[in-house]
């Protein structure tokens, strides 16, 4: 007697390796509580932003330029780089993913530091291509000797998140330079510079700057956290031309939505006052950093919008605590805590929940 297959079951076989990819972790969103989980900035778009979004969305029947021509050309403008040098993405996230595509044959290697943007192991293993993380040093920060050692001549990529993503911490001018004149010159640096607008400190360099004087250094920049466009998906590279051209061969077309381009050229227009927000944020940082290392909480210097926790083990036991308090922050287990910065408000909910950690 014959049974009836399953319906449900299946022959096909994706790839077994995708069964240890690490799943990337979004901030969770919990009703009634004040989330801090997503270094997003409390402030909405700009009544000038959110003007260009609603005219956008009459032609959203159209498909968006595909290489984001207009948005290319004001990036040039503003930051005077050619647009052969420029690439734009669904937020820089993605551009991660299409360096690592563009730049490394299976088995070929991507440094990092770890923990560093949780993207960069993903977006390495969905490459085929070779993890070498690097730990951070004892002040949280990115170990650029380490990573020196740890280029090898199958090395393509090297991520230096500055700041740094979860920990907040920065690599100076004269570190990152003299890491920069040791690199190999077949090795791609990828300063990825997602929270540049809430640095305060003079001697974090520029990536920009740095990119016109080593032809192997690639800036990745966004729209995400200090423009406040994170639901739109929009970040940009800078970097040598020929790398951008193999990056726009991977790109999934049409990915950067019409709706985007144009909230983040209008973003541009008002970027004056969205810096505004910024200067508050960075007020905000010190205020909240200084208060919990009152309470007697370990901070590391943060240049960011988010303060890190090094609780260690300790680190989801504070995350529960928090959300006990209404207040939802990232957890990563066994490392710490990354909160956002948000309204005065906002802090001063989270802060009384830190104060009252056992």
């Amino acid at each position: 007697m014959s049974s009836t297959p399953d319906k449900h079951q299946t022959e096909l076989h994706p790839r077994a390796d995708l069964g240890s990819l690490p799943a990337y972790v979004a901030g969770r969103t919990v009703p009634g509580a004040v989330k801090l989980a997503s270094n997003e900035t409390p402030g909405g778009p700009l009544p000038s932003v959110a003007k260009a979004i609603a005219d956008a969305a009459t032609e959203v029947n159209r498909y968006p330029d595909m290489v984001s021509t207009a948005l290319t050309e004001r990036l040039s403008t503003e930051l005077d780089v050619p647009t052969e040098r420029i690439t734009v993405g669904c937020g820089s996230v993605a551009l991660c993913q299409q360096l690592v595509q563009a730049m490394c044959a299976p088995g070929e290697e991507v440094v990092y530091a770890w923990r560093s943007f949780e993207a960069y192991p993903i977006a390495t293993q969905i490459a085929n291509a070779a993890a070498v993380p690097v730990p951070l040093d004892a002040d949280h920060a990115h170990d650029l000797d380490a990573m020196r050692a740890a280029i090898t001549p199958a090395t393509r990529l090297v991520f230096v998140c500055n700041p740094n993503n979860p920990t907040g911490t920065v690599v100076r001018r004269d570190a990152l330079v003299e890491f920069l004149d040791a690199v190999p010159s077949h090795v791609l640096v990828v300063l990825d510079e997602a929270y540049r607008e809430f640095v305060a400190d003079p001697d974090v360099p520029d990536g920009i700057e740095l990119g016109r004087r080593y032809p192997n250094v690639l800036v990745l920049r966004t729209f995400s956290k200090a423009y406040g466009l994170a639901g739109l998906r929009v970040g940009y590279g800078i970097g040598p031309a020929d790398v951008i051209t193999a990056l726009r061969k991977v790109y999934v077309p049409f990915s950067t939505n019409a709706l985007a381009q144009r909230a983040a050229i209008a973003s541009l227009d008002a970027a004056d006052e969205l810096l505004e927000r910024c200067t508050a944020i960075v007020a905000e940082r010190t205020r909240v950093a200084d208060a919990l290392r009152e309470a007697g909480f370990a901070v590391p210097e943060t240049q960011s919008n988010f303060v890190w926790l090094p609780l260690g083990d300790r680190a989801m036991e504070f995350t529960e605590h928090a959300l006990e308090h209404k207040v939802v922050v990232r957890g990563f287990a066994g490392d710490g805590v990354r909160v956002t910065i948000s309204t005065p408000e906002e802090n001063d909910l989270f802060l009384t929940a830190a104060r009252a950690f056992p």
